[in-house]
């Protein structure tokens, strides 16, 4: 048996206004893509900014549906939006907002396994790290140099 250690280095800013300037208004786009969330079931609200090497921003934001299911959240909505629109461009960084309808969110609300494994897919399309900046309504901003700091085994092509 051999013993296999992995660890995440994760960087934590005390607020937005401690990131740069393109940062935080990347943050802003995915704040006002929050604002378009139809989450009248969960009450969850998400929005996602997602900055690609073309200077293009696309957002996306959570979108459910009665049957569970066929909802899709904005990370989702904007990777693959971003993928249909700009097919040969590279994702740089994904800014992610979200927050409960029903109580304030203050601590940083990262993508979940699904939007892992997305965002893993075109980290290894473009061969090239994806930086992740994630928070809840306020408070603390959580930076990822690259999704494999998040999902560290991933499942990709090299398995199929």
């Amino acid at each position: 048996m051999k013993e296999v250690k992995i660890e995440t280095t994760l960087q934590v800013f005390d607020n937005i206004n401690e990131l740069s300037k393109d940062i935080q208004d990347l943050m802003r786009h995915a704040s006002d893509a929050r604002g378009n969330a139809y989450a009248p079931y969960s009450k969850f609200s998400v929005g996602a900014a997602i900055l690609l090497d073309n200077k293009e921003v696309v957002t996306g934001s959570n979108q459910e549906n009665a049957s569970y299911p066929s909802g899709l959240c904005a990370e989702r909505t904007a990777i693959y939006y971003a993928g249909a629109k700009y097919p040969d461009a590279k994702i740089l960084k994904i800014a992610i907002i979200a927050g409960s309808q029903s109580h304030p969110t203050l601590t940083p609300i990262p993508p979940c396994g699904a939007c892992r494994q997305a965002i893993a897919e075109y980290e290894v399309k473009q061969d090239a790290p994806i930086e992740l900046y994630f928070m809840g309504e306020t408070g603390k901003v959580v930076r990822s140099n690259s999704l494999a700091n998040l999902l560290p085994l991933i499942f990709d092509k090299s398995a199929l």
